[in-house]
């Protein structure tokens, strides 16, 4: 399998873009944020993220 590349996420979205991606045509007519009371309800974020040392790496 081929690795990502840095531009390939941007280049993806462009090709979606010109191929009329459909969730870019129902973010014109449907006000999705009309909906981000109920999901941060649903689904609370943490917001501190906490990293784990590897004890085995030396720095």
């Amino acid at each position: 399998m081929k690795q990502s590349g840095f531009f390939d996420v941007e280049e993806r979205l462009a090709r979606l873009s010109g191929l009329g991606d459909q969730l870019e045509a129902f973010s014109r007519t449907v006000d999705f944020e009309v909906f981000r009371p109920d999901l941060d309800k649903a689904l609370p974020m943490q917001t501190a993220v906490k990293a784990v040392v590897c004890p085995l790496i030396q720095y």
